[in-house]
């Protein structure tokens, strides 16, 4: 085995370590929580709960990754979601645009910002902190001021059903054994690739072995699901999101020079990488992401609220941070970042439940990404 092979197989293992060490982290949680409750966490219904909760800052979180991946910060993304949801909700109960207008204003409002963010850090060489921080406060003010400071009811069904309606239980099957096909595809695709290669200590039935644990998964997932009410919509588009996200840090170009960007931005530069545009491009993508989170959590609360979205970049940076994810770039994945997600939303659901008071949630919430934060630093070290 090679130099570069040999790396490549530490990288590898140390990554499915990181993803194990978090899996059983959580199901630590899990029962934890479910322990201290009464046998009420691990409900379906408080399961479904718990996945609608995660969706909003999951989605964010896909789009935070890349960013800090590519060595920048977003702090605009909880005012951004405010500002974006009171656009969807305005034009669609004051100006009568439709549902399908209303979410492309949105969705396009979003992308906007996240590309003007982006060109100042990326072309006006501010400082993405300097950037984002001024629009936590532009956009917080620019929702207070097209809503009046008022929150904006909405009635609309159609509207309404994207983020509290569910998938019909026999959907939610097809969806799995395409999810279950699609797991398969790829580990026929890894061990092709591998061979193509030319390595030879490739074993097709080690690779169906690890395809077992994410295959076992899905089915769990429909099943808990299912016993309930079927799956959220918000969580089949926070699922969506994250298969596009894994593709565009895994399987483009696009994804490997942001990596590439994060770790050394003069290599990637000398090596002809457009790092601005690039740059560019994260923020409009992590725009994007906000778009679609803001007229979810808009939708599942019927409302739009000038104070909606307070705090949730600091959620979504901490299930970064826990998920694996260096602060100071190059280094993350998408898996990690919806698993952290997961964590925090676990948390928040559970500490809920127990009726915990809200500042002894932010101490342990703050302690936990502190500790986060540290371990990278001890494990880079």
């Amino acid at each position: 085995m090679t130099e570069k092979s040999e790396s490549n197989g530490f990288k590898i293992q140390t990554s499915s370590l990181r993803a194990y060490t978090m899996l059983g982290a959580l199901v630590l949680i899990w029962l934890f929580f479910h322990w201290q409750t009464g046998s009420i966490f691990l409900t379906p219904r408080n399961l479904s709960n718990l996945m609608l909760q995660t969706s909003v800052t999951g989605i964010i979180a896909v789009g935070m990754l890349m960013v800090i991946i590519s060595g920048n910060i977003d702090l605009s993304v909880g005012s951004l979601l405010a500002f974006a949801g009171g656009v969807a909700a305005i034009c669609l109960t004051k100006l009568g645009y439709g549902l399908v207008p209303s979410i492309l204003a949105a969705v396009a409002v979003s992308v906007a910002i996240g590309f003007f963010q982006g060109l100042l850090t990326a072309y006006a060489s501010i400082p993405a902190f300097i950037v984002t921080l001024g629009g936590l406060l532009a956009w917080r003010g620019a929702i207070k001021g097209i809503s009046q400071s008022e929150t904006v009811p909405i009635n609309d069904p159609a509207f309404k059903a994207i983020g509290q309606s569910y998938i019909d239980p026999n959907v939610g099957w097809i969806i799995a054994l395409i999810a279950v096909l699609l797991v398969l595809f790829l580990a026929f695709r890894r061990v092709k690739t591998q061979k193509d290669h030319g390595e030879e200590n490739v074993s097709l039935g080690m690779e169906l072995l690890r395809a077992i644990l994410p295959i076992a998964g899905i089915v769990v997932f429909i099943f808990v699901m299912n016993a309930y009410a079927g799956i959220p919509i918000p969580v089949v588009i926070f699922l969506a999101v994250a298969l596009f996200g894994f593709f565009i840090t895994n399987n483009t170009t696009f994804g490997r020079y942001v990596y590439a960007i994060g770790g050394n931005a003069e290599a990637a530069r000398l090596s002809g990488i457009n790092n601005k545009f690039i740059v560019l491009k994260v923020f409009g993508l992590l725009g994007a992401f906000v778009g679609i989170a803001s007229v979810i959590y808009t939708a599942r609360v019927s409302s739009a609220s000038p104070d909606a979205g307070t705090l949730l970049e600091l959620d979504a940076i901490a299930a970064c941070v826990i998920g694996g994810t260096s602060l100071m770039g190059g280094r993350g994945t998408v898996f990690g970042a919806c698993l952290g997600a997961l964590i925090m939303a676990s948390l928040d659901n559970g500490m809920s439940l127990l009726n915990l008071q809200d500042f002894i949630q932010e101490l342990i919430k703050g302690s936990i990404l502190v500790a986060a934060v540290g371990l990278d630093m001890v494990g880079r070290k």
